[in-house]
């Protein structure tokens, strides 16, 4: 599944093509994907002209000079292809404008497309419960003590916990505990301060190394010019079982409701 990265390097990929120009045609070559796109797209977004891009945890935000954004979410396997020469199987929105087309492609059909009101982002509902962003100032080792205080429950599951952080994946985060030398098991409720500040700081270094990379290409991902995300090449334990560790240990993995840890028994304690 794309995440923050991923997010943020389509957000940046689009930007260029989309700020400043006026939508002039919604195509929609099927009526849904993860759910039924909203009845009136075409109709508020034809002659709208786009005033910003940005991003909210793993969305991105396409901001018009209506009032109205356009939320996508990129599921599993979505991707925004920029002028494509001709739309694909999976190409399943097109928006154009007098410069460019953009095609939506989504194999799986997980993601989705909302069209929200600019002035109540905050209180959509995807959005009224989420946490602070990971690379903004509100998210600090204070907020996660509070968090924390007196769970039981593995550091790993809170910080997926959008409620608490929004936009960390289970990526990021494995690479983030490494980093930060916490086991991923770990009661949160017991890891102190000081500790927590190093993960704060080891959090936002892996984001922003894996944005500078163009996020992780797994499976279908690719930036909107087409090119693959090369952080996989940095990757310090996930996706690495079995290999050796910068110490020396070998990388261990499990599984807990089909989501897959990796971590370092001798760095991660």
């Amino acid at each position: 599944m794309p995440e923050l990265p991923e997010v943020e390097t389509t957000v940046r990929g689009l930007a260029p093509v989309l700020e400043g120009q006026v939508i002039e045609r919604i195509i929609l070559r099927r009526q849904d994907l993860r759910r039924p796109f909203p009845p009136d797209l075409g109709q508020r977004l034809t002659g709208a002209r786009v005033t910003k891009l940005g991003r909210r945890a793993k969305y991105g935000l396409i901001d018009t000079d209506r009032g109205d954004t356009l939320v996508f979410h990129l599921g599993m396997s979505g991707r925004w292809r920029i002028d494509p020469a001709e739309p694909l199987p999976h190409d399943h929105v097109l928006v154009e404008t007098a410069a460019h087309r953009l095609a939506l492609n989504d194999p799986r059909r997980f993601g989705s497309l909302d069209l929200v009101r600019t002035e109540s982002l905050s209180q959509w509902p995807a959005f009224a419960a989420m946490g602070p962003e990971p690379l903004g100032s509100d998210f600090n080792a204070a907020l996660l003590a509070d968090a924390f205080r007196g769970r039981t429950a593995p550091v790993k599951a809170l910080l997926l916990d959008q409620r608490i952080v929004a936009g960390l994946g289970n990526i990021y985060v494995c690479e983030a505990l490494h980093l930060a030398g916490i086991a991923p098991g770990r009661a949160a409720g017991r890891i102190a301060l000081p500790r927590l500040e190093r993960l704060v700081a080891a959090v936002r270094t892996v984001l922003v190394a894996a944005i500078a990379a163009g996020g992780s290409t797994l499976r279908d991902y690719a930036r909107p010019d087409g090119e693959l995300g090369y952080f996989a090449k940095e990757w310090r334990v996930y996706g690495r079982e079995g290999q050796s560790c910068a110490c020396g240990a070998p990388v261990r993995r499990r599984t807990e409701n089909g989501r897959s840890t990796f971590w370092c028994s001798v760095c991660q304690r």
